[in-house]
């Protein structure tokens, strides 16, 4: 039994690694098609090379989870018919075979999982390709590719506006600030300049203009925790920096703040501004030069 279960699950695999083989020259033969200049050809080829993997990903994860339900339930079977040999065995050899048997499962549990995960990613690629947030990425690369500029990815742990301007800042003037003393400075200037802030900020629960006590102790989370900058905090940066900050999105005109810097000499400081990048919220990108990374793409 044991012999003629390999030999199918053999031939299963064999029939996958078949198949997986024929829809590479599949997929090769479709990147030939799309011409190098023609952008929504190849926008049509790799959704098209998705639905493919994602497809032959789920029937095959689907034949294999089969096959061992069946082949599991017949084992099983079997081994109740040969029960008196079994009781014959020591329990060394008893011990050896459950051990066995139980690193097979995990062994299978796993690669289980790690295909249900890819295909998973692959169908929320697919469904993002038309999603907010992949619109939205688009329309901000077109603009930035006006300027020669790229998108630079930054982590979103509550730090991204002050991050991305620091990246920025090091690629214009090499200049290397640290996130501390960034937050610690905005956290000052904004102390320094309370009665002009202070009427834009509210209590998110009342709605009510902040006490002095509760601007206090805004200042302080700006400083020493990983609150998120916003409008606010962009305007104390420009004052920080002593020069603009251009901020561009997909949707409205892109966003100078501290202005009467910009006679100055200096470059301003470019992020890019994301309603839908991550599922917690808003959120900041640098920039950097822009570069080709599609020319080999279907090469």
């Amino acid at each position: 039994m044991e012999d003629l279960t390999k030999n199918e699950l053999e031939e299963l695999q064999q029939k996958h690694r078949k198949e997986k083989k024929e829809l590479q020259a599949k997929i090769q033969a479709l990147k030939k098609s799309a011409s190098k200049g023609d952008k929504k050809k190849k926008k049509e080829v790799s959704e098209e090379i998705i639905r493919l993997e994602t497809e032959m990903n789920r029937r095959q994860t689907k034949e294999i989870s089969e096959f061992k339900t069946i082949r599991n339930i017949d084992v099983q079977f079997e081994s109740q018919e040969n029960l008196p040999e079994v009781e014959n065995l020591t329990l060394s050899d008893q011990t050896n075979q459950q051990r066995l048997s139980k690193a097979q499962k995990r062994r299978a549990k796993k690669v289980t999982q790690l295909k249900e995960r890819e295909l998973r990613i692959l169908e929320q690629e697919i469904s993002n390709l038309n999603g907010a947030r992949h619109l939205e990425t688009e329309e901000i690369k077109r603009i930035l590719k006006e300027k020669n500029l790229m998108i630079s990815e930054i982590p979103s742990d509550g730090n991204c506006l002050y991050n991305a301007i620091i990246y920025r800042l090091k690629e214009l003037d090499g200049e290397c600030l640290s996130l501390l003393d960034l937050r610690s400075k905005t956290a000052d200037f904004l102390r320094e300049n309370h009665v002009e802030f202070l009427p834009y900020l509210s209590h998110p629960d009342t709605g009510n203009m902040l006490t002095d006590s509760q601007y206090a102790e805004y200042c302080n989370q700006v400083a020493n925790t990983t609150t998120w900058g916003g409008e606010i905090e962009l305007r104390a940066l420009s004052h920080v920096l002593k020069r603009p900050i251009e901020v561009i999105q997909a949707k409205g005109p892109v966003i100078i703040v501290g202005e009467e810097y910009k006679d100055k000499g200096f470059c301003p400081v470019t992020l890019t501004y994301h309603r839908h990048m991550y599922g917690l919220g808003e959120h900041y990108n640098s920039v950097t030069q822009f570069k080709n990374e599609n020319k080999d793409e279907f090469s």
